[in-house]
């Protein structure tokens, strides 16, 4: 059993951390306290090629795979969690729907400027009303002659407001079944349509250089190319691409665990009390192991998943325990990391206190942590039945 990363992904992931260490993390301070989204960096990353790893190459994408990605996600996660979020969002929900779903017309004209970056992507699933509960969302899409008119609300949108956002995926219900049941498509609505409006920027606990907006449509109309697949299909094309999220969030949970420990390690190391460096005293030394542990087994649960997406094995279970396990170790790194900082990681100017800010979504992003339990105990009890190994 081989652990190490194949070559060329460890190539890419130094790649990564030496852009990141050049270009974001001198600056993640600035923009945070700006709440400034750092277009050059995005426009970079597309001339890496790191805009479209999850998209075939005949796109504009680099088709690197999700080891690969998980392994440039530790990279850019540790430099800054907004701008990883942001390459999270976009690569993942907001380019794959696209990528599996969409004609060959519909990849030409989108999905190629998004794989390229030359544009950013996002994804509006999310309503007031409806987070957790996908299948409770309200908007809707009304067939007309040649296309479809949109009427709704969506919250907490990002990547949608930026000076680079091509556009929008929405996910829309339109209409009922005999029996009454919900149906849903997915729609395509690109920037500058007539009845699309974008809110204000939130203001956030932390991810503070994210764009993320409300999004309101009224009487929105869009020509009937612009829907996504088959409609009717719009959730279950939503649920499928999901399972990629979990691993993205997983895999930035990682990044923040990780940044959280050698931020401790380095204070520890460095800050002396009663005549002696804080890593000397046994309280703290045992805090800095179980925070190594807990990242370490966050570490393979989430390359575990990303290994089974790569083999096209089915990686449900998986991803949904990467990121209820990665998400919640984040947040105790953090916090135990703020406490090894003492007054230091109370300081806004600290560093730890950044991704201490950052960290407690990712316990509610892409299914919140109440979720992927569920997720997980079903794929365990199925009549019963422990699911096979």
């Amino acid at each position: 059993m081989d652990f190490d990363l194949p070559a060329e992904t460890v190539a890419l992931q130094k790649m990564c951390r030496d852009f990141a260490a050049k270009e974001i993390a001198p600056y993640a301070a600035e923009w945070s306290e700006r709440s400034h989204f750092p277009v050059p960096v995005f426009r970079k990353l597309g001339a890496l090629g790191l805009m479209g790893m999850l998209v075939d190459e005949s796109y504009g994408g680099a088709d690197a795979g999700f080891v690969s990605y998980v392994a440039a996600m530790e990279a850019l996660g540790e430099a800054d969690q907004s701008v990883a979020s942001a390459w999270n969002a976009h690569s993942t929900i907001a380019t794959l729907p696209l990528a599996r779903f969409g004609t060959e017309e519909q990849k030409k004209r989108w999905l190629v400027p998004l794989a390229t970056g030359e544009k950013l992507g996002a994804f509006g699933l999310t309503e007031p009303t409806a987070g957790s509960d996908a299948a409770g969302i309200r908007t809707t899409a009304r067939r007309t002659e040649d296309g479809w008119i949109l009427n709704g609300t969506k919250m907490f949108i990002s990547n949608a407001g930026t000076e680079m956002s091509l556009g929008v995926t929405v996910l829309a219900v339109t209409g009922t079944d005999d029996d009454g049941k919900k149906r849903y498509g997915t729609f395509f609505v690109p920037d500058g349509t007539a009845g699309y409006e974008k809110g204000r920027p939130l203001r956030k606990l932390g991810w503070h250089a994210l764009d993320t907006r409300e999004l309101v449509f009224t009487d929105c109309w869009i020509p009937e190319e612009h829907l996504l697949g088959e409609e009717g299909n719009g959730l279950r094309q939503f649920l499928e691409v999901l399972d990629a999220g979990r691993i993205s969030v997983a895999a930035l949970s990682l990044s923040l665990a990780q940044a959280a420990l050698d931020l401790a390690v380095r204070h520890a190391g460095e800050r002396e009390q009663f005549g002696r460096p804080l890593s000397r005293f046994q309280a703290v030394g045992h805090k800095l192991a179980d925070m190594a542990t807990e990242v370490e087994a966050a570490r393979w649960l989430v390359y575990r998943a990303a290994w089974l997406g790569d083999q096209g094995r089915p990686f449900a279970k998986a991803a949904a325990m990467a990121k209820l396990y990665a998400s919640e170790v984040a947040n105790r790194a953090a916090s135990a990391s703020v406490q090894i900082h003492g007054g230091y990681g109370f300081i806004r100017e600290s560093a730890i206190s950044r991704f201490y800010a950052d960290a407690k979504i990712l316990e509610i992003g892409e299914g919140t942590s109440e979720v992927q339990r569920n997720v997980i105990a079903r794929s365990l009890v199925r009549t019963g039945k422990e699911m096979p190994r």
